[in-house]
């Protein structure tokens, strides 16, 4: 992967970010971090959206907070950062420690959590955004000498206490993260990360790779928040998963085991099946004849990847990009959800070249002790949460392959369907459902009719409202139960019900569960007292497919729509769900 200068960064010009959808980011800081801004700019437009920074006052945190700078929070922002150095916000912990009582230790750690709830609780009262805040960093070289790790009251301990108390404040506001500073310190390396002469000449404590580091630790979270994190790990195979070529090598001269040079790969494999227990689909394409590498996989005593790990193969010889085609295909993804590993640069650059939608990590090819390191760094998996549809996408990607192969056996489509004995489940929104439903509205891509991202507690707002309805649906049948993969968003202005968001994952299109969720939807909107029901339709890159999905529906063009994205139907409206379904639980009617 390549990482960029400040000079390449701070290169970009903004012509070249015009038209780009804006990513609105708020800095608080009582320290001086300009040079974050060059790099997030840099990050942002590689994503496709052009970073818009705000940077408060210097050490004016809480005041920003309450409100006294006009226009740096508000609704239409996006991400918060906060970065508060203990330096700064209280002296006697960071440089006088020594010289503190017990009561004056305990007296300045109360002071110093209020503060940091108080800046909590001020920017959340401004904005629904996303905040992040960059944590406390431990001594390199504690208060107390070696001493100091051994004492329940020592500095490295407190801080520990205060990063703790942190932590606590932000879990009790949805949609606030926690940025490890020591983790980005530790990847650096402290004689690299500070910048002890621009600290004391302007209070800018670190160096540009420090900056670069920390910058790329919160790409990771407004990827995930934009989603545009990955989803599907392919891998090629030989010099990949294991050392040396199968098809010369043979099974025995492989290099995959518990010593060196093998253990590397099987470190490696390891990586790839945690990253399998995180929801990540995994997929092979590699030149290769194809008995062989499943020779490996069957036979091989260290292979830490199993066959039932992976949704898709290409193992064959026509080229990888058209390979990788196909495996986006039958995975009903787009291309810009895949990450291919390749030890070549041939196949490296031909990817980057023919498919540039798709994140190419190429991995050494000489040993295999840089692979996991490269994976684990890459941050293009990340989510902001993890739910239970995430740790078992694995097992549902097998379960749809079992379903296709019903589906070929079956004399007709609603025979199939039957067959499945599907079980849809329509619920409206509650605390333990609100961060997958918000996570849907994060990643979901092809069939989303607005693709509006939301927080969890932009979620949250919603569900609480009077004024609207956040519906969710879960898909149960016989091979297993999906989880929750539709959401629905309505809200009501004057006996009209307004589909603000209407999505479904791609694992259960084709079902019907679009035209039953959309039934009990309207049937929801009729109970509310509403006499229309009027849904939109954003053209995205992604969404083409749903183009006329209201359309189809009965829905009509609003009058006065240029370009007909809005739609209505009368309520109560005909739609009825398909009749192949088992049953259809729900608790939207009364």
């Amino acid at each position: 992967m390549e990482r960029v200068t400040y000079a390449q960064a701070q290169a970009l010009r903004d012509e070249e970010l015009a038209g780009l959808p804006p990513i609105r980011i708020a800095l608080l800081a009582n320290i001086v971090v300009n040079p974050l801004v060059a790099f997030l700019r840099h990050a942002v437009f590689r994503m496709g959206f052009q970073a818009q920074c705000r940077i408060g006052q210097y050490d004016n945190v809480l005041q920003a907070a309450l409100g006294s700078e006009p226009g740096l929070l508000g609704s239409d922002t996006d991400v918060v950062l906060v970065f508060l150095k203990l330096e700064t916000l209280s002296w006697p912990m960071a440089r006088g420690f020594p010289g503190l009582t017990p009561d004056q230790l305990q007296a300045e750690l109360e002071r110093v959590k209020t503060y940091v709830i108080d800046v909590l609780a001020g920017i959340r009262r401004q904005t629904s955004a996303l905040i992040l805040w960059y944590g406390f960093e431990r001594p390199l070289y504690p208060a107390l000498g070696i001493a100091d790790a051994q004492r329940p009251e020592g500095q490295l301990r407190t801080i520990e206490t205060l990063n703790a108390a942190v932590r606590e404040a932000l879990h009790a506001h949805a949609g606030a993260y926690w940025i490890d500073a020591d983790a980005c310190l530790g990847r650096v390396g402290e004689k690299a990360y500070y910048d002890l002469r621009y600290w004391h000449i302007g209070k800018a404590p670190y160096s540009l790779a420090a900056v670069r580091e920390i910058a790329d630790e919160i790409v990771k979270f407004v990827r995930a928040l934009k989603g545009k994190n990955k989803k599907v790990l392919v891998l090629d195979c030989d010099n990949v998963l294991w050392g040396g070529t199968i098809g010369e090598d043979g099974l025995e001269g492989i290099r995959l085991g518990h010593t060196y040079p093998g253990s590397a790969y099987r470190e490696f494999q390891q990586e790839v099946v945690n990253l399998y227990g995180r929801g990540i689909v995994l997929a092979l394409c590699s030149k290769n004849n194809e008995a062989d590498v499943w020779e490996v996989f069957e036979r091989h005593p260290d292979m830490v990847l199993q066959r039932r790990h992976l949704a898709a193969a290409q193992i064959n010889w026509e080229d990888k990009a058209t390979n990788l085609r196909r495996i986006a295909a039958e995975l009903n993804l787009g291309l810009d959800s895949l990450v291919f590993v390749d030890d070549s640069d041939f196949e490296a650059n031909l990817i980057r070249q023919l498919l540039p939608e798709v994140e190419v990590l190429r991995v050494p090819s000489d040993t295999g002790v840089e692979h996991r390191s490269l994976l684990a760094s890459c941050g293009w998996f990340d989510t902001l949460t993890l739910s239970v549809e995430d740790r078992e996408r694995g097992a549902a990607y097998q379960a749809e392959a079992e379903r296709q192969r019903l589906r070929v056996a079956s004399d007709d489509l609603e025979t199939y369907y039957r067959s499945l004995e599907m079980v849809p489940e329509i619920r409206l929104a509650d605390p333990l459902t609100i961060p997958r439903i918000a996570q849907l509205t994060q990643k979901t891509n092809q069939f989303n009719l607005t693709t509006r991202r939301y927080s969890d507690e932009e979620i949250s707002r919603l569900a609480a409202s009077s004024t609207a309805d956040v519906i969710w649906l879960r898909l149960r049948d016989r091979f297993g139960d999906a989880g929750i993969v539709g959401v629905c968003i309505l809200r009501y202005e004057d006996r009209q019900a307004i589909f603000d968001t209407l999505l479904l994952s791609c694992r259960v299109l084709g079902r019907g569960v679009e035209d039953a969720f959309m039934a009990h939807c309207l049937q929801r909107a009729t109970s509310r007292g509403c006499d229309l029901a009027v849904g939109e339709y954003r053209p995205t890159q992604k969404n083409g497919q749903v183009s006329d999905f209201y359309q189809r529906r009965g829905f009509a063009p609003l009058p006065g729509e240029g370009n007909g994205q809005r739609f209505s139907i009368g309520l109560p409206a005909k739609l009825e769900p398909p009749g192949f379904f088992s049953r259809i639980e729900s608790e939207l009617v009364p």
